[in-house]
């Protein structure tokens, strides 16, 4: 089968270890199912796989690629959980937790084998490229949202950094849901982009907001912390899932204490949340963001998009 693999690593010239061409079809143990892919979308894990974090030589080559929707052997259409840990509570939370393309091939091909658990329904009124930016992203986001934040209608949120596929999931669900979205950029074409996209309040980076918020969506790092702990209202939350600017901000633990501010990590999402996100998305008729679609056979051209940084939504592969 044709698929986009990682057949070498370097943090300065990632790319170099993309390679295009023939790969051996799956050979799924049992309780596994192979689907044919339709649409799988990118992630900064791909990039960062390139470039080893979380890989090592000894797993190469493997199929890059951690979400996707497409067409099961006996004809289901489908969407992909990306997660592999033992079904036994949150699998985020598990000894074993991984994704699809860590240990095991991914998603960037034209076939893919995974547990039949794995497999949520696909959303009828999704495209194939919207539906393939479920798992990851999206998923994220969610939990990020709901089951980490605790939000709810009403709750005003703040998105650090418009743009990325979390950041615009994190939007469009925050819009879905009811709460009052703020989003900051150092762009003002990303700004006036978020809001077409919902955000009710839109800040360049760093500048004070017109009014504190009940939780901020932490994706940058570095960069953005300090602001972000500003911005709470006294007991409010970051929840954090990236630290794209840099893993060490300071920590201003008096804000911290006197404020009584909670700092929580978030890591992808549980099948539940995944099916909870579809139902979402069913009940208000929101729809992923993508913003441009690759053949997989072009897939070196959507990673020097992604690399570049000038992404607004999802670029996802067609197979």
């Amino acid at each position: 089968m044709f698929a986009a693999t990682a057949t070498s690593l370097s943090h300065e010239q990632p790319l170099s270890g993309l390679t295009l061409g023939e790969h051996p079809d799956p050979a799924p143990p049992a309780g596994w199912e192979v689907v044919s892919v339709r649409a799988a979308s990118l992630n900064h894990h791909d990039l960062w796989t390139l470039q080893g974090v979380g890989m090592i030589e000894d797993r190469l080559p493997i199929v890059l690629g951690c979400d996707a929707a497409g067409v099961t052997d006996d004809g289901r259409e489908v969407v992909v959980y990306p997660v592999l840990a033992t079904p036994d509570g949150d699998e985020t939370l598990a000894p074993d937790f991984r994704i699809l393309s860590e240990r095991e091939d991914g998603t960037f091909a034209e076939r893919v084998a995974v547990p039949a658990r794995n497999l949520v329904p696909k959303p009828a009124f999704l495209d194939w490229a919207e539906a393939a930016c479920l798992p990851t992203a999206y998923l994220t986001a969610y939990r990020m949202l709901f089951t980490r934040g605790g939000l709810q209608a009403g709750d005003r949120v703040l998105v650090q950094g418009a743009g990325g596929g979390v950041s615009t999931a994190l939007v469009l669900l925050a819009r879905a849901a009811g709460l009052h979205v703020t989003v900051t950029s150092r762009d003002e074409d990303k700004l006036t982009r978020a809001a077409e996209l919902g955000a009710h309040v839109t800040v360049r980076s760093g500048e004070r907001l017109p009014s504190r918020v009940d939780a901020v969506m932490e994706t940058v790092g570095e960069a953005t912390w300090d602001h972000s702990l500003k911005a709470l209202e006294p007991g409010g939350v970051v929840v954090v899932s990236g630290a794209t600017s840099g893993p060490n901000p300071p920590a201003d633990l008096r804000r911290v204490f006197y404020r009584q501010i909670r700092i929580v990590g978030s890591t992808m999402g549980t099948l539940a949340e995944l099916q909870a996100l579809v139902r979402l998305l069913d009940a208000t008729g929101t729809r992923p963001l993508v913003q441009d679609t690759f053949a997989l056979d072009d897939a070196a051209a959507a990673f020097a998009r992604m690399a570049e940084g000038d992404v607004f939504g999802k670029l996802v592969l067609t197979v």
